[in-house]
C-alpha cells in the first residue's frame, strides 16, 4: 500500500500544485509552434493549436480526478443509504428496491453510463451523475448483503431492544461493521471512474472541450501518434499512475483487513 500512497500523493501534488508550476496556459493557443517537438520550453510538446501538452495534462488532472472522485462519493452515498433502507426496512421497501437495482443492473455499465449521458448531454455534473448512477446498484448490493448479516450480531439486537431507532442503529452500529470492505470498493471504483470518464472524454461524449482532461487529450493526441508519441505520454502516465496508485491501495487495505495476512487468524 506504500506504493500507492507514493503514488498517489505524487499525482495529487502535479495535478493541485502543477498548473501553478508551469508557465502555459493550457487553454491559450500559439500558433507559432504547432507541434512543436519536447524541449525546455514544451516538456511534452505543444498540440495542433500550439498548446503545452504538459500544461493541458496537469490541468486535465484535475478536472479528471475531480469527476472520479466525486462520482465515487455520489455513488457511495447512494447506494449505501439505498442498501440500509432495505435492509433495516425489509418487506415492500425492500423487495422495491431489489427490483429497481436489479433492472440497472441488467444494463453493461458502460452502456448505463452512455445512456445516461446521452439523455444529460456532456459535461461535468452529466458526467458525475451518469457515473454516480451507474456504479449505486453495486453498492446497494454490496451494502445490503452486509447489512442484512450485520443486524443479528448481538450487540446491533442489544441497541434495538433499548430502543434504537432504525437510522440510528444503521448508522452507529450496522454501518461500523463493514467500513473495511466498503474503503477497499471506493477505492476500486474510483479507478474505475477515472477510465470511464477519460473513455467518455475519448470518445468526445464527456466533458466539452476546450476544457481539458486527460481523455480528451488523448484524443487529441490519437491523430498524429505515429509523429508525435510524446503528446501521449503524459496523459497516458498520469491516466496509468492514478488507476494503479489506487487499486494498489484497495489491495493494501484488502491485504490489512486479512486475518490470515495479519496475523489475527
Amino acid at each position: 500500500m506504500q506504493w500507492g500512497l507514493a503514488l498517489a500523493t505524487l499525482v495529487l501534488f502535479f495535478t493541485i500544485v502543477g498548473p501553478w508550476l508551469v508557465p502555459h496556459d493550457p487553454l491559450e493557443p500559439d500558433y507559432r509552434a504547432l507541434y512543436a517537438a519536447p524541449s525546455f520550453m514544451h516538456l511534452l510538446g505543444t498540440d495542433g493549436l500550439g498548446r503545452d501538452v504538459f500544461a493541458r495534462t496537469l490541468a486535465g488532472g484535475r478536472v479528471s480526478l475531480v469527476i472520479a472522485l466525486t462520482a465515487t462519493c455520489v455513488t457511495a452515498l447512494l447506494g449505501t443509504l439505498a442498501g440500509l433502507v432495505a435492509a433495516q426496512l425489509g418487506g415492500r421497501w425492500d423487495a422495491a428496491l431489489v427490483r429497481i437495482f436489479d433492472a440497472l443492473l441488467a444494463f453493461p455499465g458502460f452502456l448505463l453510463v452512455l445512456l445516461v449521458v446521452a439523455a444529460l448531454g456532456g459535461g461535468t455534473v452529466q458526467t458525475i451523475l451518469a457515473l454516480g448512477v451507474a456504479g449505486t446498484p453495486l453498492y446497494f448490493r454490496l451494502v445490503r448483503g452486509f447489512a442484512r448479516t450485520a443486524r443479528d450480531l448481538d450487540h446491533v439486537q442489544a441497541a434495538r431492544a433499548i430502543g434504537a431507532g432504525p437510522l440510528r442503529t444503521s448508522l452507529r452500529h450496522v454501518l461500523p461493521t463493514f467500513l473495511g470492505p466498503l474503503t477497499v470498493q471506493l477505492a476500486t471504483t474510483a479507478a474505475g471512474f477515472l477510465l470511464v470518464e477519460a473513455s467518455l472524454s475519448y470518445l468526445g461524449l464527456g466533458v466539452s472541450l476546450p476544457t481539458p482532461t486527460w481523455g480528451n487529450v488523448l484524443q487529441d493526441a490519437r491523430a498524429l501518434l505515429m509523429r508525435q508519441p510524446w503528446a501521449a505520454l503524459g496523459p497516458g502516465l498520469a491516466l496509468g499512475m492514478s488507476t494503479l496508485s489506487l487499486q494498489l491501495i484497495a489491495d493494501g487495505i484488502r491485504d490489512a483487513l486479512d486475518p490470515k495476512r495479519n496475523g489475527t487468524w
